[in-house]
């Protein structure tokens, strides 16, 4: 079978097929995003509790979805908010509940802006 496309068509079929082939990656940049969201946001419940462990272990899987989506379309708040991811991991690490928490609300935060 061939294809009729004019000289006139032919960009707008091209706009069409690259729009197809990069809006798959940008929706996994987004359910990666949701996921480093929802895992800071576990980090932070347990770090209000003392458990500075559990701040890690959600921080480390945050930090790893928050890098995906960094793949898809990095930003400066994607960025920003895997810096304080890592730096909520050594605080947590080093059993400050306190201070991993805050860190991970920073992350929280931009990780946030950077979906919006």
């Amino acid at each position: 079978m061939m294809l009729n496309v004019s000289c006139k068509t032919l960009p707008m079929v091209m706009a069409f097929a690259l729009a197809g082939a990069f809006a798959p990656g940008v929706a996994r940049a987004d359910a990666h995003l949701d996921e480093a969201i929802n895992h800071a946001k576990n980090a932070i419940d347990n770090g209000m509790m003392g458990h500075a462990r559990m701040v890690v272990a959600h921080a480390e899987a945050a930090l790893s979805q928050a890098r995906a989506a960094q793949l898809g379309g990095a930003n400066e708040h994607t960025k920003a908010g895997i810096e304080h991811l890592s730096a909520a991991i050594v605080e947590g690490r080093e059993n400050h509940a306190a201070e991993a928490t805050k860190e991970a609300e920073e992350a929280l935060a931009q990780l946030e802006e950077a979906a919006r």
